[in-house]
């Protein structure tokens, strides 16, 4: 199994000057239409001065997928329509863009607003990095010391990193591997100590990866 989907990372703000008018771009990634609906509105609380605060979400809720945009009152298909299609562009999901517009007197015409509002969701978004989120295995694997130095070696050339380990009588790792890996990761361990080791698995998690396969943990 493949990416699973792409998001981001985390919460991003940026900000913008074009022909006096400010523009504010906001991306946080979420689960459900309710977390991004309250992320809107906060974002409209914060600026109830505004002129405008366009928006754009995409979430896989329950196996349904649902986008929404709103041109805030810009003209139609200028600022909520180029927001969801660049979310569309670069095959993101489980995220909610907003942008907020502070008018500054001077009009940019229907292309400058369509590239503005593109730029400030942009923005945004690169804020909160984007992320591939994969299905990973949650791992406990038990051995003794004598096997300890080839498994650490072992784990040095791959991309996974036990983000626990606990030292009693045997040594107890926990890790978390790609679904698709699995055959050959435990083909590999129980090749390593011939034998001479327990691998337990829990639940299948969602987990962030960098561009070199890594995971992010926070």
């Amino acid at each position: 199994m493949g990416v699973k989907y792409r998001t981001i990372l985390e919460y991003g703000e940026d900000e913008m000057i074009i022909n006096k008018s400010r523009f504010i771009g906001y991306a946080k990634p979420v689960s459900t239409e309710e977390e991004a609906l309250s992320f809107i509105e906060d974002i409209r609380e914060m600026h109830r001065k505004a002129t405008h605060n366009c928006y754009a979400y995409k979430v896989e809720e329950d196996g349904v997928l649902i986008q929404r945009y709103s041109d805030d009152g810009e003209p139609g298909g200028t600022a909520g329509l180029p927001m969801i299609s660049l979310i569309e562009k670069e095959e993101l999901t489980n995220l909610v863009v907003v942008v907020t517009r502070y008018f500054g007197g001077i009009k940019l015409g229907a292309g400058g607003l369509v590239r503005a509002y593109t730029d400030g969701a942009k923005i945004g978004i690169e804020a909160g990095k984007i992320v591939n989120i994969y299905e990973y295995m949650d791992l406990e694997i038990i051995l003794d010391y004598e096997n300890l130095g080839k498994v650490e070696n072992y784990l040095t050339n791959t991309p996974y990193k036990a983000y626990n380990t606990i030292y009693e009588d045997k040594v107890k790792f926990y890790i978390n591997i790609r679904i698709n890996d699995k055959e050959n990761f435990f083909r590999d361990l129980n090749d390593l100590t011939s034998g001479n080791i327990e691998i337990n698995e829990f639940v299948n998690i969602d987990l962030p990866t960098d561009s070199q396969g890594r995971i992010i943990r926070r």
